[in-house]
Order: C-alpha cells, then sequence, then structure tokens
C-alpha cells in the first residue's frame, strides 16, 4: 500500500479561458501527477465572478473532487442555492452562521483514507468576517478526530496574513494553499513542522488581462478613479497550481512543487 497521498490544486480558474486551460492543460499534470485528489478552487468561475451548477458539472467532469471558493462566490446570485445543496462546493467558513454552504468536508478517498478540506477567507483589505486564526483553531477540534490529514484553502489579499496564518498551523494541518491574488508566488516549502505551504498558488486563466479583467478598462480605473463594469479578457490562457504528497500516517506534506504552463517569454531573439 503507498504511504503518501498525491494532492493537486489548480489555482483561481477565472472564467471561460480559466475553464479551456483546465481542459487543455490538466490531463498533461495528471499524467504526471497521477494524483489522488483533486482540488480546484472556482470562486471565479461564472465570467469572472461566482460559480454555479454548469460550472460545477465541468469541473467534476475534469476530475475534480471539491470546489473551494472565497469572497466573490457570494457575487452571483445563482451560486447561494448551490452552495446550500451541494457538498462538492466550499465557501469560507469564518463568514457569520446563516450563510448557505459548508466551509469543511471529508473526502473518502478509494483507499479508504479520509482527508478534509478547508476553506478560510483573511479580513486584512477584505471584509470584516469571523477571525480565520479562532475559527480554524475551533473548526480543527472535531476534524483531527476524523482524520489528520487536512488541506487548507485560504483566500487572503496579504502576503503576510497568509504567511501569519500558515505559521500558526505548522505542523497542525497537512497544507495550507493560498488563493485570491491571482500571482503565483515563488515560495512553495514545508514549514519546520511539517506543513506545506504556498503563499499564493496563481491564476489559471486569461493572462492578456490584469488579473483575468480586460487591460483597457483596468487602466480606465486606476487612471480615472471611477468605477468601471468588470469584464471579462480572453487571450492566453494558462495554468497555474500545486502538487504535494503527504505521508498518510504523520499528516505531513513530505513533497511540494508549483507548476505554471505554458511559461511566460523571458528573452527575446
Amino acid at each position: 500500500m503507498n504511504d503518501e497521498i498525491k494532492v493537486l490544486f489548480i489555482g483561481d480558474i477565472v472564467g471561460k479561458p480559466g475553464i479551456q486551460a483546465v481542459d487543455d492543460f490538466l490531463p498533461m499534470y495528471n499524467e504526471k501527477y497521477e494524483p489522488d485528489l483533486v482540488i480546484f478552487n472556482g470562486e471565479n468561475a461564472a465570467d469572472g465572478k461566482g460559480i454555479t451548477n454548469a460550472e460545477l458539472e465541468q469541473f467534476l467532469m475534469f476530475g475534480a473532487d471539491i470546489i473551494t471558493t472565497g469572497n466573490h462566490v457570494w457575487d452571483n446570485w445563482k451560486g447561494k442555492p448551490l452552495l446550500a445543496k451541494s457538498n462538492k462546493v466550499l465557501r469560507p467558513l469564518n463568514y457569520p452562521q446563516g450563510n448557505p454552504g459548508l466551509g469543511y468536508t471529508f473526502i473518502e478517498l478509494p483507499t479508504g483514507e479520509e482527508v478534509a478540506v478547508m476553506n478560510l477567507q483573511g479580513r486584512t483589505f477584505m471584509q470584516t468576517i469571523d477571525c480565520p486564526f479562532k475559527s480554524a483553531e475551533f473548526a480543527l477540534k472535531s476534524i483531527r478526530e476524523r482524520t489528520n490529514k487536512i488541506i487548507i484553502d485560504f483566500h487572503a489579499d496579504a502576503t503576510a496574513e497568509k504567511m501569519a496564518f500558515a505559521w500558526f498551523l505548522d505542523g497542525k494541518v497537512s497544507a495550507i494553499i493560498g488563493t485570491h491574488t491571482h500571482t503565483q508566488t515563488n515560495d512553495a516549502r514545508i514549514l519546520p513542522k511539517g506543513t506545506g505551504f504556498i503563499t499564493d498558488v496563481g491564476m489559471t486563466g486569461p493572462y492578456d488581462s490584469v488579473l483575468g479583467m480586460r487591460k483597457d478598462i483596468a487602466i480606465r480605473r486606476f487612471t480615472l478613479q471611477t468605477p468601471h463594469k468588470f469584464e471579462m479578457a480572453e487571450k492566453e490562457p494558462r495554468i497555474s497550481g500545486v502538487f504535494l504528497k503527504i505521508n498518510i500516517g504523520a499528516g505531513k506534506t513530505t513533497f511540494i512543487e508549483s507548476f505554471f504552463y505554458p511559461k511566460f517569454n523571458t528573452s527575446v531573439e
């Protein structure tokens, strides 16, 4: 029996270009890594805002086991009924009680091993919601009674908050994958007590853009300092993600690496 669980996490999938990137490039990484568990962040899947049943069905067809989200999951009214009825889509746990959806779930692998996946959201430069540190600590008391293999999608804006959160939970969870900023960081690592960590896994979507938005609209927002309607970009779809191995007995990460494809041009002939 294999003593490790192989996990593939695909970063923030943005609109139809992001879905196309998954369709085009995920098979290559499935072949390379042969994952036991596949997680997508899908909070921007429906034209950049939220996720609906249509995108969920595509993601399940692609082989995703669970979909995590973030603050934009609330931007699409069709997402709320989906959160209420589906156990395949998570929303950040630390939103106040009364909101629909699950903040964490357990996934049973074909081997019989159980993995917990949790979704949390930061507060710095974001909504003033419940404390993610205390929410995680409280939830982990019951989660660890069932499994020590725990993966957290921490959806946050500030890199300092993500790093502090990772140090806070080092050794208490298997991995913490940062999402939200749509820009992959070059710091995938294993912390001293065995928690795998990357500050941000990056965006799967159109890179001829500003974080998935049409460049001209983003520029107008910055130069004119007035609202302009969000419109999706379309060109240069790329996939961004992270792969990790978790030791079954200890629940610790033993290997982690990020990936990004196709690569950017870094020189001119």
